[in-house]
């Protein structure tokens, strides 16, 4: 049965301090603390600056033995990619996480494609590729349109040990609905909120500004269990970071979870 690890989708927010770190905190105390209360975090300033070594090899430091990092790839490869410059994007971004490799604490690359990666053959050819050069590391892809939810998608994914990324999002027209579906040896479930009205037209504050009831968090909880039994590890990441929802959201899952068992 696999493990749960818990957190949020990055975790240096300014407006985080009073919700999860004390007033002032110097933000290169945050980590740490962090790591205090969740046992994992998804890293998302990978996608918008290449990882570099160093600065991993830090984050490494600051992290207990049983943490880990889900690592969000950069842009290069999942929005605004070349097929004539992706052999070298793959290597740098991989040089830039191998603390996390090495160390043993990268549960995942994230390959997050836009709702805009549709689901066509020259889309499906370069996830193939892309897939490929990253074989040797974990991998788990959020794909945002629901065309790709189809059985062809899901049993390439499976036949190459890659996760699909279980989504909680508002409930509209071409969007991917809830699911516990089941790819690798590895569950995510990745939590956007249901902020319906602002999804199409805002940023990526108000996009995610949600706070959820007991009772949203409450009805996963079965199929968070179904996913355990299927994965040796279950990713749950919270991505409404605003005024530190995720992070209440996150810790109210782990207390309704223990509260089930």
């Amino acid at each position: 049965m696999g493990s749960v690890y818990i957190g949020t989708s990055g975790y240096s927010y300014k407006d985080w301090e009073g919700v999860l770190y004390p007033e002032k905190t110097s933000q290169a105390d945050y980590l740490s603390i962090y790591a205090q209360e969740f046992n994992v975090a998804e890293l998302n300033f990978s996608y918008y600056k290449m990882p570099e070594a160093r600065a991993s090899e830090k984050m490494v430091e600051k992290t207990g033995e049983r943490f880990l990092f889900s690592v969000k790839a950069h842009q290069s490869l999942t929005h605004e990619y070349s097929l004539t410059s992706l052999d070298t994007n793959c290597a740098i971004f991989i040089d830039g996480i191998r603390p996390f490799i090495d160390s043993h604490k990268l549960g995942t690359v994230l390959l997050q494609f836009p709702y805009s990666f549709h689901y066509t053959p020259d889309n499906r050819r370069y996830l193939d590729k892309l897939s490929g050069k990253l074989a040797d590391i974990p991998l788990s892809v959020e794909l945002r349109n629901d065309k790709w939810g189809c059985d062809a998608v899901l049993d390439g994914l499976s036949k190459r040990n890659i996760c699909f990324v279980n989504v909680d999002e508002p409930a509209l027209k071409g969007l991917l609905k809830k699911s516990s579906i089941v790819t690798s040896d590895i569950g995510y479930i990745r939590f956007h909120g249901r902020n319906a009205q602002n999804w199409w037209t805002g940023d990526n504050v108000s996009r995610y500004d949600y706070n959820y009831s007991d009772t949203e968090l409450t009805e996963w909880i079965p199929s968070i269990a179904q996913i355990m039994e299927q994965t040796n590890i279950v990713l749950i990441v919270f991505n409404n970071h605003s005024k530190g929802q995720a992070v209440q959201n996150a810790k109210r899952l782990k207390e309704l979870m223990n509260q089930s068992d």
